[in-house]
């Protein structure tokens, strides 16, 4: 009986260490926020849906653009950082306003870097926050 005792306790341990290693917290996920965030088929594309951008991150190759989808329920300001200024990757500025439903595309980003977007109605909503790779 000790011996099943321990053998329970160390499965249980192990199933414990991998819940933990695959949830929750700060991770470098591409996936973004967890909930129900479903990444789009095209990889150049961020879909906003249940409050949350996915993925966060995602990488674009040198003049390529971004596609941003607006599956959410509320209207989204989508820019380029830093807030206010827009400045970071000005390419971004052009999908702006998406209601519900609405999709736009970026102009061409032409300079190898990270930068960041966000919603420019709620910026300090990190769910509503992401980076992109240029390169």
């Amino acid at each position: 009986m000790t011996n099943a005792k321990l053998i329970l306790a160390g499965g249980v341990a192990a199933a414990l260490a991998i819940a933990a290693a695959c949830g929750g917290g700060s991770s470098s996920s591409s996936t973004g926020p967890t909930g129900t965030c479903t990444p789009s088929s095209n990889s150049n594309t961020v879909v906003i849906q249940s409050g949350q951008v996915c993925p966060q991150a995602i990488t674009i190759a040198l003049g390529g653009q971004l596609t941003i989808i607006n599956n959410d329920s509320i209207t989204h300001e989508m820019d380029s950082d830093p807030h206010p200024e827009h400045s970071d990757c000005p390419a971004l500025n052009q999908i702006d306003f998406l209601n519900p439903g609405q999709s736009r595309t970026s102009g061409n980003l032409t300079v190898a870097r990270n930068c960041g977007f966000h919603d420019h109605t709620n910026p300090n909503n990190s769910a509503l926050r992401g980076t992109i790779t240029i390169r």
